[in-house]
């Protein structure tokens, strides 16, 4: 193409000429609206030390699970695209090279929401005029290395020119939450807070449970040699979280269950888990346990409970063991809340202290389950649509399919999930035209007036978050 790569004014909102002009208001309404990214994976340490991106590869392409995993079902392999190494095949170290295949398979992005992120990351951010192309993608990787070299694009600096008013990290239960104290200090302690996540400590068959269990009674100074230390380490790392400036936990666990069990069965599971003889059922019942106690303390410290069940982890057990977690090999299952959640509502969903967050990638769930329940039980809240949901199609059936039950009070705000922290803007802005878009249909249709719909576009993009991840 002879002209410049730009983006439509207009892209993701409705088609129809009815909503479209009451859709561009609304959207106009709340596109600059400051960021609230209060459930992320950014790196800390990216905004404590603040130095310059790498290369063009490893802040794109690399860290990007998203992208990564279309380019492999596409015959690409994870060594190729720098991921890491394998017995059979080396990491590709060029970034250039990795950031040629990148290109090479830009066609493969169409139609997902990776496309609609990577075209405003490039384009918006990055300032890139070409398209992604084998032929055009050496002159890109010249282009984005000239601006990420630029002293305005390191980690701190970012944070203004993406307007991100607060951004929430995830940090194991055991951080010395160092990088976070070095960044109080710099005077971002209001801006880039901890986020507690004990999963690894929840779930007694995994590999490496007994050494985190060390790593938390260190982190913690609590000799963890029972169920009542191990308790008690996890409240300290608690309050040591709070008061880091901490507003939630954080919790992946495969099923949702919260059923608890009595202190002597905790007890003794617990000390079969430190002699390496627990059963998979006695962990799996165990975690559900500990799930219950979690809500629990979340009741008394004031922690925002954030639950994301129903993903099996690593479906591929060969990336797994070669490169770790996180790699794109995650898949969704058939995942139940209504009996699940019984117990901690039950016990907590009318108490002022508690505040949990259920998100879902089943979404048969949204309306026989999740909005019925956020409908009714004042603690908890409807999370935004998470991980293979963040799409526009069915972030437009979450609004479809919930909000005649919950209602838009009872929903968190949008979370972006992610790791990729130059697409953190272009999530957001994606939210906003798709809510923009079902506000303008309910207006249209004469269910909303247009103040009202102006005002619940304000909620969802920026008051919402606000207030569900509010100050323990």
């Amino acid at each position: 193409m002879d002209e410049p790569w730009t983006l439509h004014a207009d892209r993701a909102l409705p088609a129809d000429p009815v909503t479209r002009p009451v859709a561009r208001e609304i959207y106009a309404s709340v596109r600059d609206l400051p960021i609230v990214s209060m459930h992320g994976h950014v790196p800390v340490e990216w905004f404590a030390d603040d130095t310059a991106f790498g290369d063009p590869a490893q802040l794109v392409v690399v860290p990007d699970h998203y992208l990564t995993r279309m380019l492999v079902s596409q015959g690409e392999t994870l060594p190729r695209l720098g991921v890491g190494s394998t017995a059979d095949e080396d990491a590709e170290t060029d970034p250039r090279e990795i950031w040629r295949r990148f290109c090479a398979g830009w066609k493969h992005f169409r139609g997902t929401p990776t496309r609609y992120w990577l075209e405003h990351v490039l384009v918006e951010i990055l300032g890139v005029t070409q398209r992604p192309s084998a032929e055009t993608a050496d002159a890109l990787y010249d282009q984005v290395a000239a601006r990420i070299a630029q002293h305005d694009f390191r980690p701190r600096a970012l944070l203004d020119a993406f307007d991100i008013e607060t951004i929430a990290t995830t940090d194991p239960a055991w951080s010395s939450l160092d990088a976070h104290a070095k960044l109080a200090a710099d005077g971002f302690g209001e801006r880039v807070l901890p986020t507690f996540r004990p999963d690894p400590l929840l779930h007694l068959d995994r590999a490496t449970w007994r050494d985190d269990v060390v790593r938390l009674g260190e982190a913690a100074a609590v000799d963890v040699t029972s169920y009542d230390r191990y308790l008690e380490a996890l409240r300290t790392q608690r309050e040591r979280f709070v008061a880091a400036g901490a507003r939630a936990t954080d919790h992946g666990h495969l099923s949702a269950d919260t059923t608890p069990l009595d202190d002597a069965d905790a007890r003794r599971i617990f000390d079969k888990a430190l002699s390496g003889t627990v059963t998979a059922a006695e962990a799996q019942a165990f975690s559900g346990h500990m799930l219950f106690q979690m809500a629990a303390m979340s009741a008394e410290d004031g922690l925002v409970m954030q639950l994301h069940p129903g993903v099996l982890r690593d479906h591929a057990s060969a990336p797994f063991a070669a490169f770790g977690p996180d790699k794109g090999y995650d898949i969704p299952v058939v995942t139940e809340f209504t009996r699940s959640l019984r117990p901690v509502l039950d016990a907590f969903g009318h108490h002022p202290g508690l505040r949990l967050i259920a998100f879902t990638v089943d979404e048969d769930v949204y309306s026989r389950e999740l909005a019925p329940l956020a409908g009714v039980y004042p603690a908890l809240r409807l999370g935004a649509p998470w991980w293979f949901l963040d799409a526009p199609d069915a972030m437009r059936r979450f609004r479809e399919s919930a909000t005649e039950t919950a209602g838009f009070s009872n929903m968190s705000g949008f979370v972006d999930d992610t790791r990729a922290f130059c697409s953190i803007p272009a999530r957001h802005d994606l939210a906003r035209r798709i809510d923009a878009g079902y506000l303008a249909r309910l207006v249209a249709e004469h269910r909303l007036d247009l103040d009202e719909a102006l005002d619940v576009a304000a909620d969802l993009a920026y008051r919402l978050p606000l207030a569900a991840y509010a100050r323990p």
